[in-house]
């Protein structure tokens, strides 16, 4: 039981937000201090976008990414995982699936990229999941608590912008305060963010989300510098032609778990995602026909995720 909250090991983790915020008012200072950074929109040039149910790690000497960043949160949790010593980092962005396996696969992916620096302590940063009427982002945050609280490495808690720091009330109506963070890989900082472009095949990684497998993508090699999309499989949706056919405020209300204070672009999203899975009901023989990953290399001219041939 290795989970440490405001510097000091605990023999039990909290069991929702509001307990570790009156236990240790420190978190709400930093939340505070992360709040008050202006909320940066990040270009796609150095860039490494992490999309739901996916993670990314890297390295500070990375010279093909300089931001880790992922954004659209609202009821998910957006998890950094980092290396004090090494700089090493790890991003994901989790909507309560395989939760388990994404902390343990994080966490080992950060103690690997860290090997050689003997100094140093893996510290936990935690933001989204605002106070939904459903309670789903106090869910995810207790099994996120409980998955930490089980590695057998000590994880450093040093932020959590979650549930009730992470919400205003407009109208009646609560809405999250951050959306999305950013993280410079080479200083560690943390901010508020926006990513108008999500990487390369984001309609079939998103498609995935709909009807595929319940786990956590690694996205990212970065020995070689390869952002991997696959190889997965999802199952063909049963009325697809249908849901295509319904209004906005449908595919809003039925397709998402925060209707009243999802993004402006998450409708458009959902669409492109729908449509994707109408022209490839079956992507393990149209889109992964080789059963190999679709690798993406950063193109030394335009900064941008180009297709890798080998």
């Amino acid at each position: 039981m290795v989970l440490v909250l405001n510097g000091v090991l605990q023999a039990k983790c909290p069991q929702d937000t509001q307990s570790l915020y009156h236990s240790h008012p420190i978190y709400r200072e930093t939340a505070g201090q992360l709040l008050s950074i202006p909320n940066k929109v990040i270009g796609p040039v150095g860039l490494l976008y992490v999309m739901q149910r996916e993670f990314a790690s890297t390295i500070p000497h990375d010279k093909n990414v300089n931001i880790l960043g992922s954004d659209s949160a609202t009821t998910c949790i957006i998890v950094v995982v980092r290396h004090t010593g090494s700089g090493a980092v790890a991003l994901a962005h989790l909507d309560g699936t395989g939760i388990d396996e994404a902390v343990c696969t994080m966490t080992q992916r950060v103690q690997e990229l860290a090997l050689g620096y003997p100094e140093g302590r893996i510290e936990l940063q935690l933001v989204g999941g605002y106070s939904d009427p459903n309670n789903y982002s106090e869910e995810i945050f207790f099994n996120l608590m409980n998955s930490f609280h089980k590695q057998p490495v000590e994880i450093d808690l040093t932020l959590a912008c979650v549930g009730q720091l992470n919400t205003t009330v407009r109208g009646g109506i609560a809405w999250p305060l951050v959306y999305g963070v950013g993280v410079n890989i080479k200083t560690g900082e943390i901010f508020p963010a926006t990513f108008p472009d999500k990487g390369p095949e984001s309609s079939l990684r998103s498609a995935k989300n709909l009807t595929g497998p319940p786990e956590v993508m690694d996205v990212y090699d970065c020995n070689m510098g390869l952002l991997r999309i696959g190889p997965f499989n999802y199952k063909p949706l049963r009325g697809v032609d249908l849901w295509l056919e319904q209004n906005d405020e449908f595919i809003l209300r039925h397709l998402s778990t925060s209707p009243d204070v999802e993004p402006p672009h998450f409708v458009e999203e959902m669409r492109a995602t729908l449509k994707y899975i109408r022209e490839n009901p079956f992507p393990a023989v149209t889109v992964f026909g080789d059963n190999r990953p679709h690798y993406f290399r950063r193109d030394e001219n335009t900064g941008l995720w180009t297709p890798a041939v080998f």
